[in-house]
């Protein structure tokens, strides 16, 4: 009877044995049949490794890399080898690097058609705050781009400046207090509520007071959209899961905290309803959003216009207009002045254009007089070649696409990236590309350069639709601050060199940017 049973049992761990080693067996034969997907292309690769690919663990290591960092490494090596493209893996999947300028301006610009999608995952259903522009494709980013673009014409700009001027006068006043306790201060951090400011008052019709108040439920709420969520082992999960588009709304993911999505949802409608109701008007972005809810505006046939947005629509666009004006403004900015503190040469310089201007402008702040700042523009250009915001861009092909010059189809479907940071650090187009010099972006050296080695904010059809109002708001904190103040770096509480953030979304540094500021 033992007998009999020792034979069943081991009968039964061969049977079990057999099935785990088929199923190693197929799946390893499924690995490496994903694996040779751009083998059998012919296009460019370098050997993946399961299961991350062709990346780096970002998240096990004991000292995290960025997707950002891989990518860059990655168009490094291939542009030593002289790919015009690369074939790389995310994980199983198949992704298409471009390298060559041409091709990267073929696929931003001349067929963006073949690429109009940024392959995001969006959820308007359980996360309306979700489907905003920079996320959405298709017809849906069309009509939205449609709707939003005269939002941002030169006299728009202009209308919107004086509530920016009211809050640099705000910084400057703020910094000549701090100046006081000759402290260095978390530059970062000051920046980040002078953005605050500005976005709250333009992009929801509040007062935030952030100076006054660094603590309130608009700046809390506000820190909470770029804080990780959980363990990187959870944020690792959840990020995987939403590279499945139809999976993470089956399981109902969110991108964002419901308890942030809900607090900016009633802020913006209270303000509509408000606005609304007791017809009052104001010159900012909210404005501009429910002017284009007017039912009445341009339409007299009383038939239902498709250009008019729903109050969803208006709460994401707000909420994206957030994102990106107040992360990448306030991080370009405070790089900005990292960057000036390390070259006083540059920032005296700087400075000197600064009095000049205004000087001409009875030391008002226009947004004529901030137009002839051009070495500011120079600074700001050069500051977004090295902190660039996104250190890569993605597009997806909706269409089978034949690569120009080469022997190949991208697959529709295929996500494509964009290798951003390794364009901007690439020495065919920057010499010593680590060192800060705005000449870089003289019109003579723009002219010699190729158009596509400076795409901080992308570009064709899909690049950013606030990218001159980020720009305009930059320049009027660094004038606030420039104009009276000398500042310098407290190397005690800065590291050198600067260490980034490897799990954050937008470029931005690990700690705070701690800067002396002398006033002049």
């Amino acid at each position: 009877m033992i007998e009999s049973s020792g034979i069943l049992i081991r009968g039964i761990l061969f049977d079990v044995l057999g099935v785990v080693t088929a199923i190693v067996a197929v799946g390893y034969a499924l690995v490496y049949w994903r694996y040779s997907y751009w083998k059998n292309k012919g296009v460019p690769y370098f050997q993946p490794t399961f299961p991350f690919g062709s990346l780096i663990n970002p998240y096990f290591s004991s000292k995290p890399v960025s997707f950002g960092d891989g990518i860059t490494q990655l168009y490094k090596k291939a542009k030593s080898r002289g790919y015009r493209h690369l074939g790389i893996y995310f994980m199983l999947r198949p992704t298409y690097m471009v390298v060559d300028l041409e091709l990267v301006k073929h696929i931003m610009t001349k067929d963006f058609q073949y690429f109009v999608d940024r392959g995001m995952y969006t959820n308007e259903k359980d996360d309306p705050m979700s489907a905003h522009l920079f996320a959405v494709g298709g017809k849906k980013w069309r009509s939205l781009r449609t709707k939003l673009t005269p939002t941002f014409t030169s006299g728009k700009m202009r209308a919107m400046l004086q509530t920016l001027v009211d809050c640099g006068l705000v910084l400057e006043n703020y910094v000549e207090e701090c100046t006081k306790t000759k402290e260095s201060i978390d530059i970062k951090d000051v920046l980040g509520c002078f953005s605050t400011d500005i976005i709250g008052s333009c992009a929801f019709g509040l007062e935030c007071n952030s100076f006054q108040d660094p603590n309130s439920a608009f700046r809390e709420n506000g820190k909470k959209i770029f804080q990780p969520s959980g363990s990187r082992l959870i944020s690792f999960i959840k990020f995987l899961l939403m590279q499945n588009h139809k999976l993470a709304r089956t399981l109902k993911l969110r991108q964002i905290k419901k308890s942030v999505s809900d607090f900016f949802t009633k802020v913006v409608t209270d303000t509509v309803e408000y606005r609304e109701k007791n017809n009052y008007v104001r010159n900012d972005f909210l404005q501009l959003l429910i002017n284009s809810r007017d039912k009445n505006e341009g339409n007299n046939s009383g038939a239902a216009d498709n250009n008019l947005l729903t109050m969803n629509e208006i709460v994401a666009q707000s909420f994206v207009f957030f994102i990106a004006g107040f992360e990448t403004s306030s991080t370009t900015m405070t790089f900005a002045l990292f960057e000036l503190a390390l070259h006083p040469q540059i920032q005296d310089r700087l400075r000197e254009e600064i009095s000049t201007v205004l000087k001409k402008h009875q030391g008002q702040i226009t947004y004529d007089s901030l137009n002839e700042l051009k070495y500011m523009n120079q600074v700001i250009d050069e500051t977004l070649r090295k902190y660039a915001p996104l250190s890569f861009i993605t597009r997806e092909c909706v269409e089978d696409y034949k690569v120009p010059g080469e022997d190949v189809v991208v697959e529709k479907g295929t996500r494509v990236v964009i290798p951003v940071r390794g364009i901007h650090y690439d020495e065919e187009y920057y010499t010593d590309p680590k060192k800060f010099d705005p000449d870089r972006f003289t019109e003579e050296n723009k002219r010699n350069r190729h158009q596509y080695a400076h795409i901080p904010f992308g570009e064709g059809p899909r690049i950013c639709i606030g990218q001159r109002f980020g720009i305009m708001q930059s320049k009027v904190g660094l004038t606030c601050i420039l104009r009276k103040f000398k500042v310098t770096l407290d190397e005690q509480k800065t590291p050198l060199p600067l260490q980034m953030n490897p799990r954050a979304f937008i470029t931005t540094s690990q700690g705070g940017i701690w800067l002396n500021l002398e006033k002049l």
